[in-house]
């Protein structure tokens, strides 16, 4: 059983992290256990993450601006960091020189007067690194070396470094210059506790230093969907850049995880499952993992986060992350003229928070493979609000996919927004649709998800809900259609199911998700119309 791994499983070129982690087995001491006092060792695992996070360009520069590592519990995230942190206040982690002959070929060289913070919203969550701390530089010569002075809650340097904790009291920490800073247990960090500010606060901070190489590496566990924590908002940073959707390619996103249809009630699949996901963490002991997996009291939404490291979604989700990953095949390709069918959501309301968006998704007939044509949403940043969806490219794009495919059906929820403008399609499109696909003879593509109709729409939804948890479709994998569909809850109102938002006003959107509940739809309607035509023909076929 393989992991799904998100690290480049070669070495980068020029890194000077062989300089680190040979200053690391000099200078530190295996903290605690059996071979407590020992030199320090990472595994093979660690040591590749090290390689990549310390990674950089010829110019010098750092490859990554920032980090995270997302593993599970009890992987080894908190004696990585402490190794590290402590590499920052002492070790050869700033670029001097390339040096063809160098493991790496770069030579490093020390931070003057070192600023290392290790952060937590609590004083609970950075005690413990901070334990990792002083019992890898106990009886070891990095004190006398370093003239290291240290106390339980800092050590400081005799060239006036200091490694010191910081929790989630932002305004005390404003201001500060560290030249690196290693927020824990980001999963937990959120807009209630002060995490969200704290973030804020050391990437400010980190952005004022003078040679540019502060950085920052958070760790984690994977994070539940909807709570937006730090966790979940780097990774949807690195989901951008994945898909494309962001220009900045600076952040070094390190995860493995047990693949996503794991059958937790079955032993010996879940031993391999934790095997894939701990890799070379060879103290773990699989046994007691697989019981407390198997306990009754330990939600499988838990299992699946803590200890086989895949994001779980809330109690209320549509999907879990795992599922919809389950139906990915992102090698298909939809060819010309395929028979397909379009699914359609629109919104040009306001309201608080970010705009609602507009979405376009298609479903190829004869496999149920669907696929993303265009969303259409409010970018990031203060003039949101103004924003409104750009209806000649809208227009285009459904323009350009009855000339490209041969469109069997097109279900569009029209709005309280866009009825004008889906009249308007079906004037000029209408008379492509079979007539046994139109949703009525006068309005072939209206296919409303409100007003009186919520026992067709709880239908739809249910059965698209199948489609997916019996991987009877697949889809592309697309950064937009993916994120609006794990966004999207199971609402009930007035005794019907429907798709809904965690709250009206929230910014997580979910129009490409309705999108494609519609394109489903129209697809299953085509089958039991018996249409279907992998290319355009002057008739259709039936099966």
């Amino acid at each position: 059983m393989e992991p799904v791994l998100t690290l480049p499983q070669e070495p980068p070129e020029l890194t000077l992290g062989w300089g680190v982690l040979a200053w690391c087995s000099e200078y530190l001491r295996q903290p605690d256990g059996p071979d407590a006092g020992t030199p320090w060792q990472f595994t093979r695992e660690q040591v590749l993450f090290v390689l990549h996070w310390y990674a950089v360009e010829p110019s010098g520069r750092f490859a990554y601006n920032r980090g995270v590592l997302r593993r599970g519990k009890g992987w080894g995230k908190s004696p990585v960091i402490a190794s590290l942190a402590l590499a920052e206040l002492c070790g050869p982690v700033r670029f001097s020189h390339l040096d063809p002959d160098a493991p790496g070929g770069v030579i490093g060289r020390p931070v003057p007067a070192a600023w290392v913070q290790l952060a937590g919203v609590s004083e609970k969550q950075t005690t413990n690194t901070m334990s990792m701390v002083t019992g890898m530089v106990a009886e070891s010569p990095i004190l006398n070396e370093y003239g290291l002075d240290v106390g339980l809650t800092r050590i400081y340097t005799a060239n006036g470094g200091r490694l010191e904790p910081i929790t989630a009291s932002a305004p005390s920490a404003e201001g500060a210059r560290p030249t690196a800073a290693f927020p824990d247990e980001t999963h937990w960090w959120t807009g209630s506790n002060g995490g969200h500010k704290l973030d804020q606060v050391i990437r400010r901070n980190l952005g004022k230093s003078r040679d540019g190489a502060a950085r920052m590496l958070e760790t984690t566990n994977a994070h539940a969907v909807g709570l937006d924590s730090v966790a979940e908002r780097s990774y949807q940073a690195h989901q951008q850049i994945v898909s494309g959707q962001a220009h900045s390619a600076r952040i070094l996103y390190d995860s493995r995880e047990a693949p996503a249809d794991i059958d937790l009630g079955n032993r010996d699949e879940l031993r391999e499952a934790l095997a894939a996901t701990y890799g070379d963490s060879h103290w773990m002991d699989l046994d007691r993992l697989i019981d407390e997996v198997l306990d009754p009291g330990t939600p499988p939404n838990d299992s699946r986060r803590f200890y086989l490291n895949q994001i779980a979604e809330a109690d209320d989700a549509l999907f879990a992350a795992y599922e919809w990953q389950g139906c990915l095949d992102a090698d298909k390709i939809v060819a010309d003229k395929d028979a397909i069918t379009l699914g359609f959501d629109g919104s040009r309301g306001r309201a608080r928070g970010k705009p609602d968006a507009t979405a376009l998704i298609g479903c190829r007939v004869h496999d149920g493979h669907l696929f993303e044509i265009g969303v259409w949403e409010a970018p990031d940043g203060p003039h949101q609000q103004d924003w409104t969806p750009p209806l000649p490219e809208i227009e285009a794009a459904i323009a350009n996919a009855f000339r490209r495919y041969t469109v069997l059906g097109f279900y569009a929820d029209p709005g309280r927004d866009w009825r004008s403008y889906v009249n308007a399609w079906e004037a000029t499109h209408g008379n492509a649709i079979h007539k046994k696909m139109r949703v009525k003879p006068d309005h072939p593509f209206e296919w409303w998800m409100s007003g009186g109709r919520s026992g067709l729409v709880q239908l739809a939804v249910e059965t698209f809900e199948g489609a997916v948890r019996n991987h009877d479709l697949t889809h592309d994998g697309s950064y937009r259609l993916t994120q609006h569909i794990l966004n999207s809850r199971r609402e009930v109102r007035a005794g019907k199911l429907r798709i809904g938002k965690e709250h009206d006003y929230s910014e997580r959107k979910v129009d490409a998700a309705v999108a494609a509940v519609l394109a489903w739809q129209a697809r299953c309607d085509a089958l039991a119309a018996g249409l279907t035509a992998r290319r355009r023909t002057r008739k259709l076929t039936r099966y």
